[in-house]
C-alpha cells in the first residue's frame, strides 16, 4: 500500500549530493530563540530521534485542530454574522490557553529537531525534508485554527477575507520555496518567528479574557481583526515577495544560483496559480466556503501542501519541479461540476477533501519509506552508536 515509488533514481543521487544552505537574519530567531534552542536541547535524551520531534510538532497542531473543531466547526462560537453582542462565546476558555500552548510546543519542537540532529551527528536530507514537509501544513493550520478566536461577527472579517488571509501566508512559504529553488539557499523570512509569537499570544489572551478581548475599534471604524489583516497582506505584498524575487535576480546576476532560464525559473509558480485561481473562483461563484468553511479550507490547505512538498522534494534533490499538480486535476472537475448542479457542492466537497488527503498522505509516507530505505535509516529511531 505504501510501496509506491514516487521518487526516481535521478532524485535520489540528487539528495546523496545536496547540502543544506540556509540564511537566518531574524535578530527574535538569532537572539532569543536559537539560544533558547541551544540551552533546551541539552536536556533531551539522545536516544529521542530529531523526526520524532518534528511529528510530535505536528500533533499537538493537529491536537489543536481537533478540539476547535469539536467546539467551533462552523467558526462562529466567538461571533456569528449579523450578532451584534461582543461578550458572548461558546469556547471554554481553557480551550484557547491549551491551543496557545499547543501552537508554541509546536514552534519549539520545530526548532529543537535540527539541534538535536546535528548534537547526535544524524542530520541529512530526511529530516530537512521531513521537516519541511510537516511545515507545508503547519503554516496553513495555524491560521486555520485562528478563525476561532476571531469568530464571524461585525468585529471580524467574512470567510472569504479569511480564505485571503491564508492564501496570502501559505504564498509566503512558498515564495520562499520557490526562492530556493532558484537560488539553492533558503532564505529564512523574518515572519515566521514573529507570527508564532503572535499567534501564541494571540490564543492565551483569548483564553486570560476571552474572545471579547480583540473585539474593538483600533482607530475609526478599524477593527483589531481588519488591522491585523492588513498587516498579514502587507508583510507578504512589502517584504517577502520583493525580497524573493531581488535575491532570484541577484542570484541570477552574480551566477550564484541555479541559472534557470525565465521559464524554468517560473515553472513551480504553475501549479501554486491553478490552485489559486480555481479554489477563488469556486469561492466566489458558489456557496461552498460558506456552507462549510473547515471542508473547503481543508481541501485547500492539502493541496498547497502536496504542491509545496513535490516542489521541497525537486529543489532538494536538484531536480525539475513538477509543472502540474495532480490534484489539481479533481479540484478543477468538481469547480465546474459544483458550478453547474449547485445542489451538488457540500457532497463533491466533501469527495474532494477525501480524495486529495488520502493522495496526500500516500504521498508523503512513501516518500519518507523510499527515503529511509535509500538511506537505510528509520525515521523515528537513532542508531545506536549515535546515541553514547
Amino acid at each position: 500500500m505504501f510501496g509506491y515509488k514516487y521518487l526516481t533514481s535521478k532524485h535520489l543521487k540528487g539528495f546523496d549530493k545536496y547540502k543544506y544552505s540556509a540564511i537566518d537574519t531574524s535578530p527574535l530567531s538569532r537572539y532569543v530563540m536559537h539560544p533558547s534552542w541551544n540551552f533546551m536541547v541539552k536536556f533531551i535524551p539522545k536516544s529521542i530521534a530529531p523526526n520524532l520531534l518534528t511529528f510530535s510538532g505536528f500533533l499537538c497542531m493537529l491536537l489543536c485542530v481537533l478540539m476547535l473543531l469539536v467546539y467551533d466547526y462552523d467558526c462562529t462560537a466567538s461571533g456569528r454574522p449579523g450578532d451584534g453582542r461582543k461578550d458572548e462565546y461558546s469556547i471554554p476558555n481553557t480551550v484557547f490557553v491549551l491551543c496557545g500552548i499547543l501552537v508554541f510546543l509546536a514552534y519549539n519542537l520545530d526548532g529543537l529537531d535540527g539541534k538535536q540532529a546535528r548534537r547526535i551527528g544524524v542530520s541529512g536530507p530526511l529530516g530537512e525534508l521531513f521537516d519541511h514537509g510537516l511545515d507545508s501544513y503547519i503554516v496553513f493550520l495555524i491560521p486555520y485554527c485562528l478563525f476561532s478566536v476571531f469568530g464571524r461577527d461585525q468585529f471580524s472579517i467574512t470567510v472569504f477575507r479569511g480564505y485571503l488571509i491564508i492564501l496570502s501566508i501559505v504564498l509566503n512559504f512558498y515564495v520562499s520555496h520557490w526562492e530556493k529553488y532558484n537560488t539553492g539557499t533558503l532564505y529564512l523570512p523574518w515572519g515566521y518567528d514573529l507570527s508564532m509569537w503572535v499567534s501564541t499570544i494571540l490564543f492565551l489572551q483569548a483564553g486570560a479574557q476571552g474572545p471579547v478581548i480583540f473585539k474593538t475599534f483600533v482607530f475609526n471604524d478599524v477593527t483589531f481583526v481588519q488591522a491585523l489583516e492588513v498587516a498579514i497582506h502587507a508583510t507578504g505584498l512589502f517584504t517577502t515577495l520583493p525580497v524573493a524575487v531581488y535575491n532570484v535576480i541577484l542570484s541570477h546576476r552574480n551566477r550564484t544560483g541555479k541559472m534557470l532560464s525565465m521559464r524554468e525559473a517560473l515553472r513551480p509558480l504553475y501549479p501554486m496559480t491553478v490552485l489559486t485561481i480555481t479554489s477563488t473562483l469556486w469561492a466566489l461563484k458558489t456557496d461552498a466556503l460558506e456552507q462549510d468553511p473547515r471542508a473547503f479550507l481543508l481541501a485547500f490547505g492539502t493541496i498547497f501542501s502536496n504542491i509545496a512538498s513535490r516542489l521541497i522534494v525537486s529543489e532538494m534533490s536538484g531536480q525539475r519541479c513538477d509543472g502540474v499538480s495532480l490534484l489539481n486535476i479533481p479540484l478543477v472537475a468538481v469547480v465546474v461540476v459544483s458550478s453547474y448542479l449547485p445542489h451538488l457542492t457540500l457532497p463533491l466537497l466533501y469527495l474532494l477533501l477525501f480524495v486529495v488527503t488520502t493522495a496526500h498522505v500516500h504521498y508523503g509516507v512513501c516518500v519518507v519509506r523510499q527515503m529511509c530505505d535509500h538511506f537505510k535509516v528509520n525515521c523515528f529511531s537513532v542508531p545506536r552508536d549515535k546515541i553514547k
